[in-house]
């Protein structure tokens, strides 16, 4: 029986336990260049020092356009790879596997940080016009009041065939670049309402090419940048997918459990995949979040996990607190990795915290400089 602190095998590498640090934002690029800063190094080596197995960056952009907000962080040049080479070096030093999401945000994107109300930014200022598959900009509210007329609102454009297979392109560089960096996992983010996600889903894609309507439509770039990362990215390193496995809109025509499911069986048997992150909603301000206690998204998790059937394994993300929940998580075979975000921010040391916790000391130890504390 597998527990928190067994080995996961991933390809020709082996994560030292199952958990690992979920991609959260920062938002602290402040030249608005994508380089990785001192803040990121610490904010990730951190988790990497405190135990994790899988420690995963934030969403990181493919392309300048990519961004969610100017200050986040991007992989669309070689002096991307420069900034981050020294945080997959540390990791590695450290025992832990290091990955990156990569990523496009699509109409949600050409924004302020979340402290400054994630106001949208045009053009004319740091913003830029965002690329979607329809020309549908995702709803700015201020307080119960749809904003229409909101500053960036107006600024997104339908991407046409050539811009979809110029993306495709795009992550397939990014992969090629993250190898570059020495992380030893790439995830494509295909969740939350981004772009990816906003072809997902007929909700926000709207298109009569081959990229809409049916779902095998819709579905048909996360399928072809899921293949053009894996054809980019070395045969002995894992890929990573993170799907949104339900819009929380139960009351309109929308992306589904049953679809994440469906396209996540696709993926792990084509072997295009090694693990898929299953995480929902995201996609609009309308969604109705069921109550979001402990373990709230799991049940996403297990549907998927059946679909696949043991061709690649399944993170489940979402209310993952405390190491006897995170244990029971994959001692139960419910998930084969807990994905825990929140709370390593609480707390960097979570895993060696959970190892003392659960009786396995053996399996990740504190750092030698700081045993003296013990």
């Amino acid at each position: 029986m597998s527990d928190l602190f067994s080995d996961l095998p991933l390809r020709d590498r082996t994560a030292r336990n199952r958990v690992m640090v979920s991609p959260m934002c920062q938002y602290s690029c402040p030249d608005m260049d994508g380089l990785a800063t001192e803040w990121h190094r610490q904010h990730l080596e951190s988790r990497a020092v405190g135990g994790a197995g899988i420690v995963m960056t934030e969403a990181t952009a493919v392309r300048p356009d990519g961004r969610i907000s100017p200050q986040d962080l991007g992989l669309w040049s070689d002096a991307h790879v420069d900034a981050l080479e020294p945080i997959t070096s540390f990791s590695e030093e450290q025992g832990a596997l290091s990955g990156v999401q990569l990523a496009h945000a699509g109409h949600k994107g050409s924004k302020r940080p979340p402290w400054d109300d994630s106001v949208p930014l045009p053009p004319e200022g740091d913003g830029w016009v965002a690329p979607s598959p329809s020309a549908t900009a995702y709803p700015w509210r201020d307080g119960d009041d749809e904003r229409s007329d909101a500053p960036g609102v107006k600024h997104v454009e339908t991407m046409s065939t050539s811009d979809v297979a110029a993306l495709v392109e795009d992550f397939a560089t990014a992969a090629e670049r993250a190898d570059d960096a020495g992380f030893d996992v790439v995830e494509v983010h295909a969740a939350h309402g981004y772009l990816l996600h906003e072809f997902l889903s007929p909700v926000t894609n709207h298109r009569e090419d081959r990229y809409g309507g049916s779902f095998d439509a819709r579905a048909r770039i996360v399928r072809e940048t899921c293949a053009a990362v894996r054809d980019a990215f070395p045969d002995d390193k894992p890929v990573f997918v993170r799907f949104s496995a339900t819009d929380w809109l139960p009351d309109r025509e929308s992306w589904t459990v049953d679809d994440a499911a469906a396209l996540a069986a696709d993926l792990a048997s084509d072997g295009l995949v090694d693990l898929v992150d299953v995480s929902a909603g995201g996609l609009h301000p309308d969604q109705e979040i069921p109550v979001a206690g402990p373990n709230y998204q799991v049940p996403y998790a297990e549907r998927v996990r059946d679909a696949i059937d043991g061709n690649a394994h399944v993170g489940a993300v979402g209310g993952i607190t405390t190491p006897e929940q995170a244990d029971a998580l994959v001692r139960n075979d419910r998930a084969d990795l807990a994905i825990v975000g929140r709370q390593h921010l609480r707390d960097p040391y979570f895993a060696v915290h959970a190892a003392e916790a659960l009786d396995r000391e053996d399996a990740v130890e504190w750092p030698r400089q700081y045993r003296r504390a013990v």
